[in-house]
Parts: C-alpha cells; sequence; structure tokens
C-alpha cells in the first residue's frame, strides 16, 4: 500500500505543479457558477414577480442542479472535455521520457503503479467535488428546505463519472506515447462508450451486450435522488475493465508471453466483468435507495400494497405493437430496452413480471392517412414499405389474420396497447394522445387492481329516452368521459366498466355499482320509473343529470328523493362569455372527494355548466342532503320564461320572477340502507361532463376533477387510485434578485479569483526552487 500512497503523492505533486490542473479548476468553478446563478436568479425573479409563475416553483433543489440546465448536468455534459487533458500524460508520460524502466526495475509491481496514479485521479475529482459542494452549501442556504439527500445522491453519481472517465483515460495514456494522441483517444472512446447503447439494437443478445456498456444515462437515476446496486456496480466495473487492461498492457510490454495469453488476459477482464454486470442488474438482485426527502423516486404506498397483493405469482405483460399505428417505434426492438427502463418501478417491486412484445401490423383508425399517401396499395404492401423504412423484414410481423387468432384489437383501434395477465384475468393498459403519452402510476395501478378485484366498480348510462350518449364524440355526448381509450382520465382507463343500459329490455343488473341518468329528452315510461324506483329502494347509487326546460320529465323521479330541478335558467353575464354559461363554486364538502380536486378548491377553480337551473331540496327526506356545487348570488339569477342569448344583454327582472340568490347545481345525498351507504348525485345541468365541455379552452375549470371526484365518491373511493404525493418542501428561494447579483460576483469572480491567485504564487515559487 506504501508503494501505491507514495505514486500517487508523486503524481498530485506533478499535478498541481502543473498550470493546466489549476485551469481547469478554474475553468469548472466558473462553469458550476454560471449555471447556479441562472438558475437561483431566474427562480428569484418569478418569485418576486408574484403572479402565476409561484406555482409551478417546485422541487428547487432538481431543478437548480439536477435538472437538464442544472449544475450537474451542466458541467458532466462537458466533462469530456477536462478528463483527458489530465490523463493524457499519466503513463505516456513516463514511457515517453524513459522514467517507466526506472518504474519496472525499482521493487515496484505494475498494478501499484497503474493504482498510485489512478489514486492520484480520485483525489483530483475529490477536488472537483469540493468545488461543486461550494454551491452545495450555497444552495442549502439559499433554497428553502433544499433536499439534501437528492444532492448527495447526485454528487456520488458525479464522483463516479469523474472516476470512470479517469480510468479510460489512464489506459489511453498507456497506449501510446504521445499526450495527444492519447487525449484524443480518450474523447473517441468516451464517445464510442456513450453512443455504443444505440448500436445493434435490432438483435436481442447484442442489443442487452451494448446496452450494458453504454455510458449514456448512467448517473440519471442518481442525479434525480435514486441509488440502484446496478449502476454503481457499472461504474464499478468499467472502471475494473480499464485499469485491468491497462495493468494487462504494462505487463505484455515486459513479458514474452505468446499472443494467446495476452488475448486471454483481456479477454477475461471483459467478459467477467459483463457476466458480473448481467446478474447484478437482474431485477431480482438489484437493490434500490430512494433518498429524496419525500421519497418521489418511488412508487406511492398505495401502489405499493396493489402490487404486494399480486404476491409471486407470474404476471404476463404483452405489449402489442401495430406496425401502423402512429406510437410503433416504442414496441419495434430497438426501443426494447428503453421501454423494459420505463417499468422498471414495478419490476423494483415484483421481479416476476415477465415482458412480451408482439408486432403486427393492420388498419388503425389514428392511420388513416396512410391509405392516401400509398393509393391503390394492399394493407400487406403498405406494411412492406413501412418495414424498410425501420430496416426490418416484414416477416417480423403478423399479419392481420393471425393476430386476430391470437387477440382481437380492433375495440382497441388496433392502437399500441398492453394487455396484463394474471392468473384467469386480464385487462388493458393503454397509451395516450398527451404529451405524457404512456400511462403513469395511477392507471398502472389502476389495471393492477383490476386483476385483483373481486366485484369491478360498473357505471351504468341509461339509454332509450334519447339520453346522452357515451359512444359518440358529439359536443353534447359523453365519450370522452367514459370510454375513449385514447384520453387518460376516460373512466375505462381509470378502473371502472362502463355500459349502456335500457330499461326496456330488462331490469337493472346487480352487479350494477352506478347508474346513470343523464338529460332524457322523453318522458321516462311508467315501468322504468318503478324499476328506477326499486334500484334506489335497494339502495343503488345514482348519478341524476338534468338541463333547464326538462325539468317535468326528472321531477317526478326526483320527487320521490326530496329534490326538485327549479324553474327558469341560471343566468351568469360576462363580456366575454356566454350569460347562460354558470360558473359554480366548488364546496368543501366536495373537495374532500378526491385530493384532485381539493387542489382545484383550493386554487378557486370553477365548474362550468352550459345551460342550468337551479336545485331545492327537502331536508327531512331521509337522505342527508349536501350541496356540492353553489352559484355566486351577486353575480348570477334564475330567469324565468324563455332565455334567448343572442339579442339583447341579459337583465336582471325581478317583476318577472327572476331571483337573484345563491343556489345549488349539484348535490349528493346518502343514508345508510341494507348495511350500506347508499349514495346519489343531482346535479342541474348535463353538460359539465359533455365531450364539448371537458375541451373547453378558454375557461380554465374544474370540470375534469370534479367529474372524476364524483365517480370516485360513488365508487366509495375505489377508483381512481390516489397516487398522489406530498408536495414538495423545496418550492421557494430564500434570496432577493439583489442578493443573487452579490453571490454573482462572489462566485464567478471572487472565488474563482482566490484560486487563480493561489495557483500562480504556487507555480511561481515552484519554478523559483
Amino acid at each position: 500500500m506504501k508503494p501505491v500512497l507514495k505514486i500517487a503523492r508523486t503524481e498530485l505533486r506533478s499535478l498541481f505543479y502543473s498550470p493546466i490542473a489549476w485551469f481547469l479548476m478554474i475553468v469548472f468553478m466558473v462553469q458550476c457558477g454560471l449555471a447556479y446563478i441562472y438558475q437561483l436568479d431566474s427562480n428569484a425573479r418569478t418569485q418576486e414577480l408574484n403572479g402565476i409563475g409561484l406555482q409551478y416553483m417546485t422541487d428547487l433543489t432538481q431543478r437548480i442542479f439536477l435538472s437538464r440546465e442544472g449544475v450537474f448536468s451542466n458541467v458532466m455534459q462537458k466533462l469530456y472535455l477536462y478528463i483527458p487533458l489530465l490523463t493524457m500524460g499519466l503513463i505516456s508520460r513516463e514511457i515517453n521520457g524513459g522514467t517507466i524502466k526506472l518504474l519496472y526495475s525499482s521493487p515496484i509491481k505494475v498494478q501499484q503503479i497503474v493504482f498510485g496514479k489512478y489514486l492520484a485521479m480520485m483525489v483530483y475529482s475529490l477536488v472537483l467535488i469540493a468545488i461543486v459542494g461550494i454551491f452545495m452549501i450555497a444552495g442549502m442556504f439559499n433554497i428553502k428546505s433544499a433536499d439534501g439527500g437528492m444532492l448527495l445522491s447526485g454528487t456520488l453519481g458525479f464522483y463516479l463519472l469523474l472516476c470512470t472517465y479517469s480510468a479510460i483515460g489512464l489506459f489511453m495514456s498507456c497506449l501510446t506515447t504521445y499526450q495527444v494522441v492519447a487525449a484524443v483517444s480518450t474523447f473517441v472512446m468516451i464517445g464510442i462508450l456513450s453512443y455504443i447503447g444505440q448500436l445493434w439494437q435490432g438483435i436481442d443478445f447484442v442489443r442487452d451486450l451494448t446496452y450494458f456498456l453504454s455510458l449514456s444515462g448512467r448517473t440519471e437515476h442518481m442525479l434525480s435522488g435514486l441509488i440502484t446496486t446496478k449502476d454503481v456496480i457499472y461504474f464499478l466495473l468499467i472502471i475494473y475493465i480499464f485499469l485491468g487492461l491497462t495493468i494487462s498492457k504494462l505487463k505484455a510490454g515486459r513479458e514474452s508471453k505468446s499472443f494467446l495469453v495476452k488475448a486471454g488476459r483481456y479477454v477475461v477482464i471483459v467478459v467477467s466483468a459483463l457476466a458480473i454486470g448481467y446478474i447484478s442488474s437482474r431485477p431480482a438482485l438489484t437493490g434500490y435507495w430512494d433518498v429524496t426527502a419525500n421519497k418521489s423516486r418511488t412508487l406511492t404506498p398505495n401502489a405499493q400494497r396493489i402490487i404486494k397483493e399480486l404476491g409471486d405469482e407470474p404476471l404476463e405483460w404483452t405489449i402489442y405493437n401495430n406496425l401502423l399505428g402512429s406510437h410503433n417505434y416504442y414496441g419495434l426492438p430497438e426501443a426494447r430496452n428503453m421501454d423494459l427502463a420505463r417499468w422498471e418501478p414495478y419490476t423494483r417491486f415484483k421481479n416476476s413480471i415477465n415482458f412480451h412484445y408482439v408486432n403486427y401490423y393492420d388498419s388503425a383508425e389514428e392511420s388513416k392517412w396512410m391509405y392516401k399517401q400509398y393509393p391503390g396499395k394492399t394493407i400487406k404492401e403498405i406494411a412492406d414499405m413501412n418495414a424498410k423504412n425501420f430496416n426490418l423484414k416484414l416477416s417480423m410481423f403478423k399479419s392481420p389474420g393471425e393476430m386476430h387468432k391470437i387477440v382481437d384489437l380492433r375495440p382497441e383501434g388496433n392502437r399500441y396497447v398492453m394487455q396484463l395477465k394474471y392468473k384467469d384475468r386480464a385487462t388493458f393498459l393503454r397509451i395516450f394522445d398527451d404529451n405524457m403519452v404512456f400511462p403513469s402510476e395511477t392507471e398502472v395501478s389502476a389495471a393492477f387492481k383490476r386483476l385483483l378485484a373481486a366485484k369491478l366498480p360498473k357505471v351504468a348510462f341509461l339509454s332509450g329516452d334519447l339520453e346522452r350518449n357515451i359512444n359518440k364524440i358529439g359536443e353534447r355526448d359523453y365519450k370522452i368521459l367514459t370510454n375513449m381509450p385514447s384520453f387518460r382520465r376516460s373512466l375505462v382507463n381509470q378502473g371502472f366498466d362502463v355500459d349502456t343500459l335500457s330499461l326496456e329490455t330488462g331490469d337493472i343488473p346487480a352487479d350494477i355499482s352506478t347508474l346513470v341518468i343523464a338529460d332524457p329528452k322523453t318522458a321516462l315510461s311508467a315501468a322504468g320509473l318503478v324499476k328506477i324506483q326499486q334500484y334506489i329502494d335497494k339502495g343503488g347509487n345514482l348519478l341524476i343529470a338534468g338541463e333547464p326546460g326538462k325539468q317535468a320529465l326528472l321531477n317526478p323521479l326526483l320527487e320521490k328523493i326530496g329534490v326538485q330541478l327549479l324553474d327558469g335558467v341560471l343566468v351568469q353575464p360576462s363580456k366575454e362569455l356566454a350569460p347562460d354559461l354558470v360558473q359554480a363554486e366548488l364546496t368543501s364538502a366536495v373537495a374532500g372527494f378526491y385530493k384532485g380536486l381539493a387542489k382545484n378548491y383550493e386554487d378557486g377553480m370553477k365548474v362550468t355548466m352550459p345551460g342550468a337551473t337551479g336545485l331545492s331540496y327537502t331536508p327531512n327526506s331521509g337522505y342527508t342532503v349536501t350541496p356540492l356545487l353553489l352559484t355566486n348570488g351577486e353575480q348570477s339569477w334564475i330567469k324565468k320564461g324563455k332565455l334567448v342569448v343572442d339579442s339583447a344583454d341579459i337583465i336582471y327582472m325581478p317583476a318577472n320572477g327572476d331571483e337573484k340568490k345563491s343556489v345549488p347545481t349539484a348535490l349528493s345525498l346518502t343514508r345508510q340502507i341494507n348495511g350500506r351507504e347508499q349514495r346519489i348525485i343531482v346535479t342541474s345541468d348535463a353538460d359539465f361532463i359533455s365531450n364539448g365541455e371537458l375541451k373547453r379552452y378558454n375557461v380554465q375549470n374544474a370540470n375534469f376533477y370534479f367529474s372524476t371526484a364524483l365517480f370516485s365518491w360513488l365508487s366509495y373511493g375505489e377508483f381512481p387510485i390516489d397516487t398522489s404525493r406530498p408536495d414538495a418542501r423545496d418550492n421557494r428561494v430564500k434570496v432577493t434578485s439583489e442578493r443573487v447579483d452579490m453571490l454573482r460576483i462572489l462566485l464567478i469572480w471572487v472565488f474563482p479569483g482566490l484560486l487563480l491567485i493561489f495557483g500562480t504564487v504556487l507555480l511561481i515559487r515552484r519554478k523559483r526552487k
């Protein structure tokens, strides 16, 4: 050990007596300072503006230090420029100057020479870490409740990357006597290891090999606050490979061994590292440590509980990828490792998930434009041309006929879809037409729970009297809310079963968890009313949505539960919006239905209801009645008679019976019956959950979360799955923009200047001696 320390000490003395080490330290400090000050100043100014930008000020520790433009990411992107300049002379200088022969002749082993020089680089890397530590300490003082665990995790990833680059540079330095060649070779090798993960991804075995060797993205977990054993072992193995190759190369230069023996050493080093890496990266053998303050890199407790209920039974996860679909890339072989990494948070807790990939081609609703692009071509011919675009053979894709024998995906629109099978149950997990694309923890957890639940909540929408249609995409219909596969918040993607029901063809099934009666255009038949009343008497849950002008159709039914739709229509005049668009206020009671809605309530968001009336109720009806939405009595009123919205301004006219008061537009009714709580929702508008209203862009409303909250409450909170997390505490900075200007001078000018003076004095004194 003493020879190693002595060599390291000598190498460090040589390193710090050269201008290059000091120059790189100063440049490194300035680069860190620029990145830190830019992020801190941006957030300080946003905070001082005190506007809507405050709601986006969250996870500031990650944003300032670990985001793409943060301190760590900024310096890591340029780190490959630093290390080669330091390592290029570690051994090539000895070889070129002839001092390597003196080392060989001394009682020092080759590995001690290599370890000593590498130890010197590890110490220099710690100096760079100390420089970053200056900004980390500043961040702890400048950021409210800064996440120290995340900073330390990022520091570990940064240090391991420094050590890895040093090992690569050390090996390249032993290959040549020219330092410039060694530096360039290090650049090239780092580039190869960063890019190799994108090569030969269509070949299964080679794909796993190149993906393991790839440096790209290896620090992402640690930069986000998650330390995994496979990432740490990866860096140690790469260091082991290049140090081992360095030792073997130096030994080969002084030994008269055969080529096979020399090559065998290299092969043993690489193969042993790959074997250890493969074994250590298996899900069952991977350890995880989430060091973030609120465990944001780990599944929420609800998701973990559901996965735990799955037990050790295997879960078959099959990805069906349509070559002619708009998301076809995600299922192709070259994206396989990226896809498996996407689901790692779940395999972390259940390593018995078996992934299968089925590629096929068939006509897709989302890709009808292809027929116009390729006129006169058959599906097979179009698929063949698309396969060639990906440099693939059509033979690896199943034909429509072959796919229909396996599974019929036409109800899914032949989109990219995942099917989960557990024991004798199966469910679909979909991707969505939004920026996130893939299902979040909420949708995945809902799919898992569907595989476990003995009875799934089934929502039945009444049909037969021209009610709102759940299968149409018209402005007044309900497809988006209920069963649109490509919409994330649709009930079918949140765990519910959705269907229609006609009272003309039978009774209300016993497996219905919620019955929805939405704006019937014709009077309910006497037989239908009897069936609904029987359903209510048995304790069934119900959602009734009425409309102004149709009070006579629903009031006979509502009378049985002590609720009535008021005569007239609500108006709320506005300069920019239609006068019959009522913006109803959420009550504290409904905010407790669903955590997502609670945030809307705190922010004062409204539920927009185009064409609504008020509700009245009888307190002693046998139900506990709670208002969920209330109108603003000062801005709106109930207008009696016919409302004409495209003529003169709407004026409050008490002489005509207009009533200016706050009225409920949504009520909840509960009672205990048959050993359970019966829950009923009544609304005086049916448009608030319509396709048109959920797509409204000119008013920021709470309709999405409100509708989700209603069905969550009606299903007793079984779905959607609550995967919410506590708000991040590092959501403010503790400095003003003026203070940031002072820090800019200190961190970008004063500290680097002091380092420059110290280094200059040291070098001058050394030169004089």
